[in-house]
């Protein structure tokens, strides 16, 4: 891992910073941004829609395994329903955290790397 400078220039009519901050409002400017000319060439922009992809996968296999797990405690009588609900919204709180943090760092021009997620998100937005 290296340290790239802040990102300050502009990507078609955003900043850099706003661009990738963009990027994580869902997976659908993700993969937009992936996709089409300029953003496709500008690698904060790239780096930040990767690791917003791949986030995105993880958050759906973490909801996945605590819908199973919620399952399963629903069958234990008065308390599992409540640590279901409990575990759902701890769940929750620390996705719109990391979500936030995400934007908010990006919008900063910061090459912010999640760990494990961030560098496959490096290799796939290196070069061109």
């Amino acid at each position: 891992m290296h340290a790239e400078p802040p990102a300050q220039g502009r990507v078609g009519p955003f900043p850099e910073g706003l661009a990738g901050g963009l990027a994580y409002l869902s997976f659908i400017p993700a993969i937009i941004f992936l996709l089409v000319d300029p953003y496709k060439r500008n690698r904060f922009v790239r780096f930040h829609s990767f690791q917003c992809l791949f986030a995105s996968a993880v958050g759906l296999v973490v909801g996945l395994a605590i819908r199973l797990v919620g399952w399963v405690l629903f069958m234990i009588p008065v308390v599992g329903p409540l640590l279901d609900f409990l575990v759902v919204v701890v769940a929750v709180l620390a996705a719109m955290f990391l979500w936030f943090v995400l934007t908010v760092k990006a919008v900063q021009g910061e090459w912010f790397r999640l760990p494990v997620l961030g560098e496959w998100a490096d290799h796939y937005a290196g070069p061109i």
